[in-house]
């Protein structure tokens, strides 16, 4: 076989990956639109749903309370809600706030099983042997640095009263401008949220949930076993086990939640690349899963599939589709055609990040808390974010890490932060 030949059919190889990559996310850039052209459905006439708050909070004495005071404003009914609080492994005052908050507080000391995962099924089980778990119809989970908008409660609890098992929430940041970093999260998971899982939820598939603000019915949690997520990203593999289980997970867009956002690249490193280790540990995880929902049908057809796409496979056969091109390109061009493919697929990188932040500016402008330039400056930043998630993929592929906690000190109330 000669090198034209060669060439001719890593050509042909390369089409056919672009085209099935192409073809494999052509989803997200419909959902950046459908919000524009699709209303959504009315609600159902709303329960009386009894809520178990679920936080797992390690060393958060600084900004628990405010969190615990943004529950205690809610304007759902009071006796209707419980909080609880597992104090994880603290060596500070965690459990001491948590009470004089309002909580009840179990405490948590257990080296070997570390993760948020764990605490969350050790929660349930401490609330089981104290008050039983059929006091409740629904469970949420938050995370100790979060703040919740007044009417949280009420508007999570019509999307649970529409039906769903699962389902999560709005996710905003209290500390959109402080610098590129906080804002380019800030930015994605308004992404999430508002074209993400807004499009998911008008199309009726189900959707993903995303770290914290979400909740699940008691029947969920007794058909699941338990609480049994516990890998580095306990939230995706919840949400994969859904996807494939055909769980519908609904979104609700008007129920918002503010969480803290990494400013040190180092500790945003650290955070990304568990992040990362996690999404691999799913993907194994769930390999036969995804497989199997596959061929399904119906939503949990869909569902396996978006998860797929979403997972180490997916993400491979992306990479590979960008490898084969370079490399067509290099045999053919020679370095000099290299360096202008690659120098091209950066600038439209980075443009379809620009494209993809300036909308979420646009349309959610008015639930940003922060002011025109900090936006501005997070706008151009954002892809730089965004590209950030390659080095980070692949040195956690090599690199073994655990869970950790991340500090959080932006300690202000829900009124603070729209001032």
């Amino acid at each position: 076989m000669d090198g034209f030949q060669l060439l001719k059919i890593l050509k042909a190889v390369s089409i056919v990956l672009v085209t099935l990559t192409t073809l494999c996310y052509l989803y997200q850039a419909v959902y950046l639109v459908l919000p524009f052209f699709l209303k959504r459905k009315p609600h159902k006439e709303p329960k009386r749903n009894r809520y178990a708050i679920l936080i797992a909070a390690r060393n958060e004495e600084a900004v628990l309370p405010h969190l615990l005071d943004s529950i205690q404003a809610q304007d759902y009914p009071a006796e209707l809600i419980s909080t609880f609080v597992v104090a994880d492994n603290c060596t500070d005052n965690t459990a001491q706030v948590a009470r004089e908050h309002g909580a009840t507080v179990f405490t948590r000391f257990n080296t070997l099983q570390v993760g948020k995962g764990y605490a969350i099924h050790d929660l349930l089980e401490n609330i089981q042997s104290s008050v039983g778990l059929d006091q409740f119809d629904a469970f949420l989970i938050f995370d100790a640095d979060n703040l919740l908008q007044s009417d949280y409660i009420t508007q999570i609890n019509r999307t649970c009263s529409d039906g769903y098992e699962a389902f999560c929430g709005y996710r905003n940041s209290k500390n959109f401008g402080d610098n590129w970093l906080s804002s380019g999260y800030g930015i994605w998971y308004l992404h999430e949220s508002a074209h993400m899982n807004q499009s998911r939820m008008l199309l009726g598939t189900t959707c993903v949930v995303n770290g914290t603000g979400f909740g699940f019915t008691r029947n969920l949690l007794q058909k699941m076993g338990g609480w049994n997520f516990f890998t580095l990203t306990e939230d995706v593999e919840f949400t994969t086990y859904c996807a494939t289980h055909g769980i519908c997970i609904g979104y609700c867009h008007d129920a918002i939640l503010f969480d803290e956002q990494p400013t040190h690249f180092r500790q945003s490193w650290k955070q990304r690349s568990r992040w990362a280790q996690g999404g691999l540990q799913v993907s194994f995880l769930y390999v036969t899963d995804l497989i199997r929902g596959l061929f399904q049908g119906g939503r949990t057809s869909y569902a396996s599939f978006e998860n797929s796409t979403l997972s180490l496979w997916g993400y491979s056969m992306a990479g590979l589709s960008s490898l084969s091109t370079l490399l067509v390109t290099f045999l053919a061009e020679r370095w000099l055609g290299l360096l202008l493919a690659m120098a091209f697929a950066l600038v439209s990188a980075y443009l379809s990040m620009l494209l993809i932040g300036g909308l979420i500016l646009l349309t959610e402008r008015n639930r940003i808390y922060a002011t025109t330039a900090q936006k501005i400056r997070g706008l151009f930043a954002f892809p730089i974010f965004m590209m950030s998630f390659v080095p980070i993929a692949i040195t956690a592929v090599f690199r073994k890490f655990q869970w950790e906690p991340i500090p959080h000190t932006v300690a202000i109330s829900t009124e603070q932060l729209k001032k």
